[in-house]
């Protein structure tokens, strides 16, 4: 036997020429001949007892080397071949025939679908060539893997890659869940009305058929992630079994450049996710080229993948290579497969069998040799791994099977795959939609679909799409197998388990106010939400998500009595175990802590937002965080968490852009209820008091949850309220008498009336509106105004600017397409119906904000806020710079009353030299204090 060369461990990342890794290549061999023995031996062991028990031995030398102090270097990628040895593969259980006639049937109609979409009169877009390559690994998931709602695990979880979506509405109706005019009715969704597919999965806009939405590409491995952690939060804390669920993340190996895709592998492997599988479709290409020419992907994501503690299970090659593979003895083949980039391989698919045999065969004379025997059309015929159905099975069982570890399959594909030569593989076959007829007919003949070329040449843009009918034997093995894994997939139901909301008592906390203690909004929410979560019934369902300022919340109150989840429990002696509030670590923790990780937060918020549909089983997150990070930084995140429909509570704690007074630019947030107002899904709510903040949430949950949620019929449930919340104290008001409840939860209520006149009745007035920590400075501006300039100004707190101005435009629509009816009022507009004299807006947030309800007041108007960057200074100087303090609001009116010739006509200028309105330093609105 002759001990076999080349067959060295690839690394990733390296220069092609040195694409062989340095295990041996920087250490002298002192003695071949022995090497060739120990070699020699190797090879022995493989050959009589398999590769199994070649696994064993060599991982016990391996762990026998490192505890003798022998240096080995770790392995992180092997060669460029299957991971799963011949002799190790489970057999395949299916019927392959049925299975390739279906399979055929889906890659047909899908395309079909598409390219029907592309006639002159519609043109509306679509991708043939993500599935036409990804067909296989789906098809081996949905006819032995994923299990549907109805199976007693309760079935699986799977994110589908966004650009394969045809295939997956090809299924669906093969299986009778849409018919030939819904699939024409691809993204055609308000023309077709009823018979209208999605683009992408878009659960929003097909609620009953998508699950997850996965087409901003990195949001969904994260969000995959995220969704197997919460599957075992719900196991955990007992509320539901999900001890048998899996879920599967299908990938494209150019959207693993999204830094989201890896951003956060630690988490699945630091947890023991094993219920987590990827699946990576590797056919080597971006959208608009390949994704490493120079390199190889598939051994760069095994590196990496392997490296943050995944298993890592390659599918590189089909049982065509099998033979010749095991023919390589002196390594030859492999040394080649090692060595080719993946630019090459992308080119050898988008040529000819005889191009393979010359460019790639042809490097030595070994591998010349060993496709003698064969001719171009079988060397065509050499499948890569991914388009095998019985190593896309054999990788599937491995995962599903795999304990302590989240699973990475690397499967290699070509894109495009069976489209013909104008798509497979090509650099612009992502854009691609239209097939030409010599296309269609190709593709049809390899297909083998019974559909005549008469049929075809009727009309290009029409070719018929082709079932079988549900008698045939194909589709009846079809449905048994989706029947026996618990029914269709995707699937997403809306009926959940019925809930009892939290009794009135616990918005107590929230309706006394802070007595003679001072506190800001922040730590007002934090003792309401603790009081929630005691309640007897829903308490549990209350899922607080910080990423990692628990402390600076005033939520290590949470610590010794919620706990934080961890799966593995807390095994270390705690540094704090002396203090009352102690960090404490637990499995059935109620607190997720991602740590300092927004978008690991964000996935966990979605996640458990929508568990009253992937589980049936309502959970309420409450995502805490710096107001600055969460908006600007994770917005998409939070589009995504809209498209799946999540409920809950986004809470922007630290908000304002003076009021984080030491912190400076990057976390002063001037703007981020601008930014939740562009998420149709987000309603935005700026409190200034804890009596606020009790109702807005109690409405929420009502809203999210209340009587008649389970029937899933009204979308308006599917809200997130973002709440901004100040770390500056204040004195908390116990809640009035009087409380215009209704004009809190819409957005704006009268706070105090203009203070009586005490000499001449007939003197100017005006109506200030504030929001959120710049209430108390409308109210000393008010008692200024009255008595320095004998103006009677009226305090409104404005609880949401965005939903007075969602509430406006929508009456401006009314009115526009109800010509002959009389037309709706906006809200704001008839609140302040009996308001005379100027209206001052004022926040701590840039003056867009305010400035949204500007075209529904009729009164002169001004806003005031913080534009531009923010700094570190005090928050008196901050506000006095930006000029959105007392004494500004004070000045600005007495401009806008000026003008109108209701104060003198200096009063402007006499303002701004009595209270040195241009010196920063002689700012006196509000105070110091307050964690940051």
């Amino acid at each position: 036997m002759h001990a076999p060369k080349g067959r060295l461990d690839v690394a990733a990342g390296e220069e092609t020429s040195h694409i062989l890794s340095g295990l041996t290549a920087q250490l002298p061999d002192r003695d071949p001949e022995e090497t060739a023995e120990w070699i020699e031996s190797l090879d022995a062991l493989i050959a009589e007892q398999g590769t199994e028990r070649a696994q064993y031995i060599m991982r016990s030398l391996l762990q026998r080397a490192g505890a003798r102090s022998v240096g080995v270097p770790m392995v992180t990628t092997t060669d460029y071949v299957n991971t799963i040895p011949v002799d190790q593969e489970a057999q395949f259980p299916g019927n392959e025939e049925f299975e390739r006639r279906y399979r055929a049937y889906m890659r047909w109609n899908a395309a079909v679908m598409v390219h029907r979409a592309q006639r002159s009169d519609i043109g509306v877009g679509g991708h043939i060539s993500t599935y036409a390559g990804a067909a296989t690994l789906y098809e081996v998931g949905f006819n032995h893997f994923f299990r549907g709602k109805d199976h007693p695990s309760g079935g699986d979880q799977v994110f589908f890659q966004g650009h394969a979506s045809p295939g997956m509405y090809a299924r669906a109706f093969m299986e009778g869940r849409l018919t030939e005019e819904d699939l024409d009715g691809f993204r055609q969704e308000k023309s077709k009305a009823g018979h209208a597919l999605s683009s992408y999965p878009h659960p929003r806009l097909m609620p009953d058929f998508w699950e997850f939405p996965t087409v901003s590409m990195g949001i969904g491995p994260m969000n995959a992630i995220y969704q197997a952690q919460s599957n075992r939060y719900l196991q955990n804390r007992g509320i539901k079994d999900t001890s048998d669920q899996q879920v599967w993340a299908f990938l494209g190996d150019g959207e693993m450049d999204e830094p989201e895709s890896r951003g956060l592998l630690q988490l699945a492997a630091n947890e023991n996710l094993d219920n987590l599988n990827f699946v990576i479709n590797c056919n080597l290409q971006r959208l608009d080229g390949p994704v490493r020419g120079n390199g190889k992907i598939m051994q760069e994501l095994e590196a990496f993948f392997r490296g943050a503690g995944w298993n890592v299970i390659k599918v590189v090659w089909g049982r065509e290579w099998d033979s010749l593979l095991e023919a390589d003895t002196d390594g030859a083949l492999v040394k080649i497969m090692n060595e080719t980039p993946d630019g090459d391989y992308q080119t050898y698919k988008a040529e000819s069998g005889g191009f393979v045999r010359e460019h790639f065969f042809g490097k030595s004379p070994q591998t010349k040799d060993m496709v003698a025997d064969l001719d171009d059309e079988q060397i065509w015929g050499l499948k890569r791994g991914g388009h095998d159905y019985r190593k896309v099975y054999a990788a599937y069982k491995a995962a599903t099977e795999f304990k302590g570890k989240p699973t990475v399959i690397l499967a290699k594909t070509v894109k495009g795959y069976g489209l013909g030569p104008h798509f497979e593989g090509r650099n612009a076959t992502h854009q691609m939609k239209k097939l030409t007829m010599e296309d269609l007919k190709a593709f049809r003949d390899h297909l083998r679909i019974p559909i005549s070329d008469d049929q075809l040449d009727a009309d290009l843009y029409r070719p018929p799409y082709y079932h079988p009918g549900m008698d045939a034997p194909e589709i009846k093995y079809l449905m048994e197998r989706r029947a026996e894994l618990g029914g269709f997939v995707p699937e997403r139901r809306r009926k959940h388990t019925e809930v009892v909301l939290p009794e009135a008592k616990s918005y107590e906390v929230a309706k006394r106010g802070s007595g003679k203690q001072q506190a800001a909004t922040t730590m007002a929410f934090v003792r309401l939400l603790k009081d929630l979560m005691r309640d007897k019934n829903f308490g549990a369902r209350f899922v607080p998500v910080v990423p990692d300022e628990s402390r600076t919340f005033g939520m290590d109150a949470f610590f010794p009595t919620a706990k934080i989840y961890n799966p593995k429990g807390q095994n270390y002696l705690s540094v704090d175990r002396d203090l009352v509030l102690a960090y404490k670590e637990s499995p059935a923790g109620q607190l997720i802590h991602p740590g300092i990780n927004e978008a690991g937060a964000v996935a966990a918020f979605t996640a458990a937002g929508t568990a009253y549909a992937t589980h049936g089983e309502p959970l309420v997150p409450i995502y805490v965080f710096y107001s600055m990070f969460g908006f600007q930084r994770t917005g998409d995140s939070f589009w995504a968490a809209a498209d799946q429909m999540t409920r809950g509570f986004i809470i922007g704690a630290t908000a304002g852009r003076t009021t984080l007074t030491g912190e400076g630019l990057q976390h002063a947030d001037g703007h981020s209820p601008i930014l939740a107002s562009t998420n149709p899904a987000v309603k935005t709510y700026d409190p200034a008091y804890g009596y606020e903040i009790g109702h807005i949430i109690r409405h929420g949950l009502e809203e999210m949850y209340g009587p008649d949620s389970t029937d899933g019929t009204g979308e308006d449930r599917n809200v997130m309220y973002y709440l901004t919340v100040y770390n500056e104290p204040i004195t908390q008001p116990a809640e009035p008498d009087n409380l215009d409840i209704n004009g809190l939860l819409k957005g704006i209520y009268k706070l105090a009336d203009a203070p009586e006149t005490t000499g001449n009745g007939n003197r100017p007035t005006a109506t200030i509106l504030a929001s959120g920590v710049s209430v108390p400075w409308a109210l000393e501006a008010q008692r200024i105004l009255n008595e320095d300039w004998n103006v009677a100004a009226e305090v409104w707190s404005v609880t949401s600017w965005n939903e007075l101005r969602r509430d406006g435009l929508a009456a401006e629509e009314h009115a526009f397409l109800n010509p002959g009816q009389p037309a709706r009022t906006p809200f704001i507009t008839e609140q302040l119906k009996d308001t005379n004299g100027p209206v001052i807006a004022v926040s701590d947030y840039m003056k867009a904000v305010p400035d949204q309800i500007r075209q529904f007041i009729p009164n002169d108007f001004a806003s005031l806020g913080a534009d531009g960057f923010g700094f570190s200074d005090t928050r008196q100087a901050a506000r006095r710079y930006f000029k959105n303090d007392t004494h500004s609001i004070v000045a600005k009116t007495l401009q806008l009353l000026a003008a109108k010739g209701e104060v003198e006509a200096g009063a402007l200028e006499k303002a701004i030299e009595k209270y040195r309105l241009l010196d920063v330093n002689a700012g006196t609105t509000g105070g110091a204090g307050g964690d940051a």
